[in-house]
């Protein structure tokens, strides 16, 4: 009996197959030529050739420039279509909702900043959302159908049993247990809903410091403090979705926080959180203590004492005490998880570079039994959104490139 499309082995999945590892390379590498996708993928160059055809004829690929520097006319280049599919992405904080578009090939076409300020929103959470998503998408020059997928990233969880945002008292308007159905309702594509923290989590696998990793945990210290688990290549989510919501976890050095689903905040945030810096820094002696939003001043502070030689300068006693805050919470994961990398990201961490890594590493080196190698977050600019459109564009990709179907 002939296979169906769904049969591995049969022509049909053969060629799917050897489709997506040639969009993949493309993806990769850049434009290539027929000769060499056939010496990348292990194909003739017969095959090669019907490959191209066939993705070029399925809009997948684009017929480019030409080979330059060789003797002889050059030869042909090939190169994924980025008009192929869109992807959004949305990075949500209480002030703001940052968006963006991206085609397949992962390039940021369009983007948007919605100001979102106060505690009661004048405009409804559903409306700022299409707003937002309709700014970035105006900016690429198109429109809300020509998006594939949209991921959205915010601080805390969904609840997947009650459809609830949870851990994340501080975002206002988002705690509607109809939210989830009425988003749905008002956009026209699938949309997906991550913690922003797991996001930058994406961003670093993807694009930087975590490249290549099975096992890691990333430290974040921006607005809150919280931690994304990634075990055997996938995050680590827990039951409910607040696995990595470490900001809540009791540590020495702090009070016992009690009731904590209704402050918003516990033990490690309050002893290492980028608003205890400010407070701190004054106890410790330094005199100039910028004002302003503390995450703000917490990244200059630290950067600040970074660029502080002296080791009695009250801005380096800053930067030794707030790395023996950070190491104590983290002691309490590595010796659970046991991981193989620990990247600190967000900008009260990602500001004290090389400089805070070591002198963090050198300090649970004294804590706890596990050694994970300590790196320093690459992705600095926007990782929570750049992680939102890596996430909605393997979707994509994975959707888009099936040409099984």
């Amino acid at each position: 009996m002939a296979g169906t499309a769904g049969t591995p082995g049969t022509p049909r999945v053969l060629r799917a197959m050897n489709d997506r590892a040639a969009l993949d390379l493309l993806l990769e590498h850049g434009p290539l030529s027929r000769t060499r996708i056939g010496k990348l993928t292990g194909l003739s160059k017969p095959t090669a050739s019907q490959l191209l055809a066939r993705l070029e004829a399925a809009g997948l690929v684009l017929a480019g420039g030409t080979t330059e520097g060789r003797p002889g006319p050059g030869a042909q280049l090939y190169e994924v279509n980025p008009a192929a599919a869109h992807a959004a992405g949305l990075d949500v904080t209480p002030d703001r909702i940052l968006a963006a578009v991206a085609d397949v090939t992962g390039r940021t076409v369009g983007r948007y900043e919605l100001p979102t300020p106060g505690r009661r929103p004048a405009t409804p959470v559903v409306q700022q959302v299409t707003d937002a998503l309709d700014g970035a998408v105006k900016a690429a020059g198109l429109d809300r159908g020509a998006v594939h997928r949209l991921v959205i990233g915010t601080p805390g969880a969904f609840d997947p049993g009650t459809g609830r945002l949870r851990y994340a008292s501080h975002l206002p308007g988002w705690h509607s247990p109809a939210l989830l159905d009425e988003l749905a309702a008002a956009l026209p594509m699938p949309v997906e809903y991550e913690n922003d923290v797991n996001l930058a989590a994406v961003a670093e696998q993807r694009l930087g410091a975590a490249r290549g990793h099975e096992d890691f945990v990333l430290l974040w210290n921006q607005e809150g403090l919280g931690a994304a688990l990634v075990l055997g290549g996938r995050l680590h989510r827990g039951w409910t979705g607040g696995a990595g919501e470490v900001g809540f976890l009791p540590v020495p050095g702090a009070p016992l926080v009690r009731k904590v689903s209704r402050t918003g905040s516990g033990g490690f945030q309050e002893l290492a959180g980028s608003q205890a810096l400010p407070g701190l820094a004054r106890e410790l002696g330094v005199a100039d203590v910028p004002s302003g939003a503390y995450t703000e001043v917490a990244a200059a502070l630290v950067a600040r004492a970074v660029r502080t030689g002296a080791d009695d300068d009250p801005h380096r006693r800053l930067l030794r005490t707030y790395a023996t805050r950070l190491a104590t919470g983290l002691a309490s994961l590595v010796s659970v998880l046991d991981p193989e990398l620990v990247v600190l990201s967000g900008t009260s961490l990602t500001a004290g570079g090389e400089v805070l890594r070591d002198l963090v590493r050198d300090e649970l080196e004294e804590l706890a039994a596990s050694r994970p190698r300590l790196a320093v977050g690459d992705v600095t600019e926007d990782p929570v959104l750049r992680g939102a459109l890596e996430s909605a564009l393997a979707t994509t990709r994975d959707e888009v490139f099936d040409t099984s179907r």
